[in-house]
């Protein structure tokens, strides 16, 4: 379409033009020449070009094609555009532009060209625009065109998305106008919930769908949600009679216009009812139970742990440090708090209860939970096991293994559990030189280095076969 704007054809021709262009001489038609384009061309009947006008800075190899074949200074998709736009002015068809590619040693400069005869054998006069900066500005156009195709593609994921989470959460969410309170978009579980057939909310009033008593405060709510983010959920009743419900608002701005994004939850007897059972058997269990918060503070506890700490009350344990009742200061607690802030959780830790100076505590087991959140709570279950140890067997032998020795952690000092390795580590080499010797006790104690005498000590102290069993030479 623009070259055909461009051409001769459909334009008003001039009314008198002999009379204007007669005195037209040689320089005012190289004027005309010049400014006709951004190049001019003079071709000759064989196609050749004898002379040219250009800008040097925007065509510096244009002195060169002097001389060529206009055909020898193009691409080779553009010769057919050469060859036809020749053929047409030598016959004086009307010309349209035609764009071609020039070659210069930067590459491919388009140029727009048309062909006009100068008269019979004085060859034709080619004028041409250059078309570098439309092209730039194409590929720009073209470039934003992909951009803003791809954006859309993307808004059309997200929206599908959206849409999908929106109507598949089990949630009632609504969208609603907060000039009007005209719902906008409601979800499926937000028709269950309201006892109507889908796609009827929309466009209905929010207060619309709960009891009048309620609608004063729902209104009062939902104008302060717009100036705050912090609001707690308040109760509504709907007015069908379907129960209580919680309702949450949050503002939004979309297009200049503000709207508020409600969220409901039902408050069923049935997870009050739950709840309340939770409460009742974790205060019955016959295990301790306390809550701290992030400090390790006391927040509630059950009756075994008041029990386990001998104190009057849960009141009197509110908001004091944990650690005045479990552990060994500055240690056990410690461990935990850093095991639960790497894991959160811990799993039968050996700690003690009501350690003082002059009191080791009683020993007790416990495992422990951190919540999530910003603010994360610590829950511990404890359970007294010194009733369980002094049941055990009372034993003088040393233990059998390196999982018993890391069993005495927490039970016994470091000094005592030293003293159990030492005797470890004896009884496992002596076990190990009379397999060896095939049972051989002169030698066995030959290669442990030890005296006869001493060796049979050892033997009757670990209680390690009967003296009569073995081979003494």
């Amino acid at each position: 379409m623009s070259g055909r704007k461009n051409s001769i054809e459909g334009k008003i021709p001039f009314g008198s033009p002999e009379r204007h262009f007669e005195a037209l001489g040689t320089n005012a038609a190289a004027k005309l020449a010049m400014v006709a384009g951004d190049i001019a061309l003079i071709i000759d009947d064989a196609g050749k070009i004898i002379d040219l006008t250009a800008n040097p800075q925007e065509f510096p190899e244009a002195s060169l094609w002097i001389g060529r074949d206009w055909l020898d200074t193009v691409t080779i998709e553009s010769k057919p555009k050469i060859m036809e736009m020749l053929a047409s002015a030598r016959k004086g068809v009307t010309q349209h532009w035609r764009q071609v590619n020039q070659i210069t040693a930067d590459g491919e400069v388009p140029v727009r060209f048309v062909v006009v005869s100068i008269g019979p054998g004085a060859g034709s006069i080619a004028f041409g625009r250059d078309m570098r900066d439309a092209a730039a500005l194409q590929q720009r156009v073209l470039q934003a065109q992909q951009s803003l195709e791809r954006d859309y593609l993307r808004l059309r994921q997200l929206e599908a998305r959206y849409r999908m989470l929106f109507e598949q959460t089990d949630e009632p969410v609504l969208i609603i106008d907060a000039d009007t309170f005209r719902i906008r978009e409601a979800n499926h579980a937000a028709h269950v919930l309201f006892r109507v057939r889908v796609g009827t909310l929309q466009g209905g009033k929010l207060t619309g769908l709960f009891s009048k008593p309620t609608r004063e405060s729902l209104i009062a709510y939902l104008g302060s949600a717009l100036v705050s983010n912090s609001l707690q959920p308040v109760a509504a009743e709907p007015g069908d009679g379907c129960g209580p419900v919680m309702l949450s608002a949050s503002g939004f701005r979309e297009r200049g216009g503000q709207y508020l994004l409600i969220r409901i939850s039902s408050m069923t007897g049935g997870s009050e009812q739950s709840s309340g059972a939770t409460l009742r058997v974790i205060e019955a269990m016959p295990d301790a139970f306390v809550l701290t918060d992030e400090r390790m503070q006391i927040q509630t506890a059950n009756a075994a742990f008041v029990e386990l700490v001998s104190a009057a009350s849960v009141d009197q344990l509110r908001d004091r440090p944990l650690g005045d009742f479990l552990g060994r200061p500055g240690i056990d607690l410690d461990l935990i708090d850093g095991q639960l802030t790497k894991h959160d959780i811990a799993r039968n830790v050996a700690t003690v209860v009501g350690a003082t100076d002059g009191f080791e505590g009683e020993p007790v087991e416990l495992s422990a939970v951190r919540t999530s959140g910003e603010h994360p709570f610590y829950g511990f279950v404890i359970r007294p096991i010194g009733r369980r140890l002094r049941d055990l067997p009372v034993s003088t032998d040393a233990p059998r293994s390196v999982e018993q020795l890391t069993e005495l952690v927490g039970r016994m000092s470091l000094r005592d559990i030293v003293r159990e390795s030492t005797d470890l580590i004896e009884r496992l080499c002596i076990e190990a030189a009379l397999e060896y010797t095939s049972n051989n006790r002169a030698s066995a104690a030959e290669i442990l280095g030890l005296s006869r005498q001493s060796l049979y000590s050892k033997l009757h102290r670990y209680g390690l076969g009967n003296m009569a069993d073995s081979v003494d030479t």
